[in-house]
């Protein structure tokens, strides 16, 4: 009975940016083929150690990434953006021997994946998606502000800051705005 629980993997899930005012969010499923010391929630650790790590998970696991750009969320909601991206995920590295761990309290309907708060920080496998996500996201973001300089996301990631809010204001919304989203411009 105990070789069979070892013989059980995990495929841990995180998500990145769901709560930005602009940009994807992006949703990451890591199984690690070797073990990788270092890990931890994406938020806890600097952005120079996620780039490091992000390398090193790259080489020493199995991964999907899913990308969900803003007209998607626009037009689904977040919460059936999550939901195809768990799907996708599953769909993607499923095997009869791997339990799927998504980090937060709901696994939006989908049966075969499980959920606990703060397993980013609790589970390496989560904690590996997290950075995949984070890096992923930041890197897009990046990219974006070559494209709109005047917003200012290679700072604050398209999340809802002071300095965003004022660019918003004063050019309005771009390409890779999310419309559906409340923003307070007063």
């Amino acid at each position: 009975m105990f070789e069979e629980l070892k013989e059980i993997k995990i495929c841990g899930i995180d998500e990145a940016g769901r709560g930005p005012l602009a940009g994807p969010m992006v949703v990451a499923g890591v199984i690690l083929t070797k073990e990788i010391e270092g890990l931890n929630d994406s938020k806890k650790i600097s952005e120079k150690r996620r780039e490091l790590l992000y390398e090193k998970i790259i080489d020493s696991s199995i991964y999907h990434i899913v990308t969900i750009d803003n007209k998607a969320i626009d037009k689904n909601g977040i919460s059936h953006s999550i939901k195809e991206a768990l799907i996708e995920i599953f769909n993607t590295l499923k095997d009869k021997n791997i339990s799927f761990i998504f980090d937060g309290n709901s696994s939006y309907g989908v049966s075969e994946v499980s959920c606990l708060i703060k397993a980013d920080a609790k589970v390496p496998e989560v904690s590996a998606a997290s950075i995949l996500a984070k890096v992923t996201r930041d890197r897009i973001m990046i990219e974006y502000a070559k494209k709109y300089p005047k917003y200012g996301f290679e700072r604050h990631k398209g999340y809802g800051t002071k300095a965003h809010i004022e660019a918003i204001k004063e050019y309005g919304f771009s390409d890779i705005h999310r419309k559906s989203f409340k923003v307070k411009l007063v």
